[in-house]
């Protein structure tokens, strides 16, 4: 009997060791010590925050069904406390996102009439229709991209000669801007040709039209935010990595915030991200990097 006994826990040891091995999660959750972490832990620590950042890929499927799952945990406890706002809607959209959510208008109304990106449909329609099923609201945070673009093309001061009407899509101006702010200064690194030609004229304006984004979504949330309320923000990982972009801003309109980042990484093996990486946010999901893309 002893030895029925312990034949059948060596053989329930070896299923469980060599299921573990031969398990490939769909992704694992880290914090910035570089611990692996339940998905709870990461909702408990965003549900004591004023703001919460999900950095995501944007291309990538697992992300945006996390940002969903995400919006959900935190409804599920903040109910009416809870607003959500996303880059992907440029301040100027406000009014038919609102009509949208608030259901005023029908979704195939909307989706004519706004501003939209290409992969909307499969990867944020969810989203929103999540905030429209239960009447949270969204902001649209974003810069336009004409005002993006006037930038790209001749600095902060293209700004000046547009309308008052223009310029409340915007963050205030004059827009803070720091070249040497890592989230910057790469940009300006990675224009080679720019650098070797001498002329960094170009690549200078293309970080100020970064930071002109920065700055109206961090202007944005500034504003719609209320004490009581958490915003929770959808953004590409590079608009809140590092604690930078986004938040260097929004630190510069609310500086007592409780802010909390969570950013999305792609990896081979064991997912376990390196030094440099458990550094990005205060919470790094691991996601295989050959899983599908969405586009």
């Amino acid at each position: 009997m002893k030895q029925i006994l312990i034949k059948t826990t060596l053989f329930i040891f070896f299923i469980a060791a060599f299921s573990f091995k031969t398990d490939k999660p769909a992704y694992l959750i880290f914090d910035k010590e570089g611990k692996k972490v339940d998905y709870k832990e990461m909702i408990q620590s965003a549900l004591n925050c004023d703001v919460v950042f999900f950095g995501e890929l944007h291309d990538n499927p697992i992300c945006h069904w996390l940002e969903l799952e995400v919006a959900t945990s935190l409804f599920d406890a903040k109910k009416a406390d809870l607003m959500m706002g996303s880059e992907i809607f440029e301040t100027d959209n406000q009014l038919i996102v609102n009509e949208y959510v608030e259901k005023k208008i029908k979704a195939s109304s909307f989706e004519a009439e706004a501003k939209l990106w290409k992969n909307y449909k499969s990867d944020y329609r969810a989203l929103l229709n999540y905030a429209r099923d239960h009447q949270i609201p969204f902001i649209a945070t974003n810069v336009p991209r004409r005002y993006a673009s006037k930038v790209n093309a001749s600095g902060f001061e293209a700004l000046d000669s547009v309308s008052r009407e223009a310029k409340s899509y915007f963050a205030p101006m004059p827009i803070q801007f720091d070249a040497e702010l890592d989230c910057y200064k790469k940009m300006l690194e990675k224009d080679t040709s720019a650098t070797a030609t001498g002329s960094t004229h170009s690549s200078l304006n293309t970080a100020k039209a970064q930071a002109l984004k920065d700055a109206t979504m961090a202007n944005s949330i500034a504003e719609a935010w209320k004490k009581g309320k958490l915003f929770y923000h959808i953004n590409g990982s590079y608009h809140s990595d590092n604690f930078e972009s986004i938040i260097w801003h929004l630190k510069h309109y609310k500086k007592n915030l409780k802010i909390l980042t969570i950013s999305t990484i792609e990896k081979k093996g064991d997912l376990v991200p390196d030094s440099s990486e458990v550094k990005l946010a205060d919470y790094i999901i691991s996601i295989p990097e050959n899983m599908s893309k969405s586009y």
